[in-house]
């Protein structure tokens, strides 16, 4: 809605801090909030959280990707987002968009780029200079290109899901011992801490990362507890 002066005022949107949560059961999260979402009765939301080791599978995964020793401790999902295989584990920050692109513009290209500009907003907010990688999705560092974060939607009705994964203080090797990430040959993975020479804790970048949500598409964020995402949802 405008004011008076013709700027476009934020709409106000949830924001859920989750902690540890396993991948199905998010997914079935996401699945709840996003029919509330679709019928009007619940405001758009973003769910963001950890997860234990899991490789999700993208609806464009290959089965040469997948080279998982015997032995590791990881489970493997098969979801219906875009894009191919991936790692999750502790010490990623995942953001998972529950939006109505009616009312951002329905444009699917844009809805990655503009995750992709939230990123880039994020790691700015502690002075790491990311950018896009063209004809890749998900966003890098230079030089050499070295991925941060991944990204991988699902959209139906207009009603967004799944999301981005952010690489804060983690072990990269899953990403090239397990599997051949997001099926790229010879990618390098990093992470925030790694670039920063410190220890970062993914609590440390949520605030961060709601902020560059709520700048991105005009958004005004109330945080909920995880009491309060996981009881209204049960």
């Amino acid at each position: 809605m405008p004011d008076p002066k013709g700027v476009s005022l934020p709409s106000v949107a949830d924001a859920l801090q989750l902690g540890q949560v396993p991948y199905r059961e998010a997914w079935e999260l996401q699945r709840e909030l996003a029919a509330e979402v679709a019928a009007g009765s619940r405001p758009d939301t973003v769910l963001l959280l950890e997860h234990p080791p899991v490789v999700t599978l993208g609806r464009r995964t290959e089965g040469s990707e997948l080279h998982i020793p015997s032995g590791a401790v990881v489970e493997i999902v098969e979801t219906d987002r875009g894009g191919k295989s991936t790692y999750h584990g502790p010490g990623q920050l995942v953001c998972y968009p529950i939006f109505d692109l009616t009312r951002h513009g329905q444009d699917v290209k844009k809805y990655c780029r503009d995750l992709e500009e939230a990123l880039i907003r994020t790691l700015a907010a502690f002075e790491v200079e990311a950018t896009r990688n063209k004809g890749l999705t998900g966003i890098w560092l230079e030089q050499p290109p070295r991925k941060i974060a991944s990204i991988g939607v699902h959209i139906s009705k207009w009603v967004t899901t799944h999301g981005y994964a952010l690489n804060v203080d983690l072990d990269t090797a899953p990403f090239t011992e397990w599997i051949t990430a997001c099926g790229i040959e010879d990618a390098l993975f990093t992470t925030m801490a790694r670039e920063l020479g410190r220890p970062v804790a993914v609590d440390d970048v949520r605030p961060a990362a709601v902020t560059a949500l709520g700048e991105v598409f005009n958004l005004q964020f109330e945080e909920q507890s995880a009491y309060a995402a996981l009881s209204a949802s049960s």
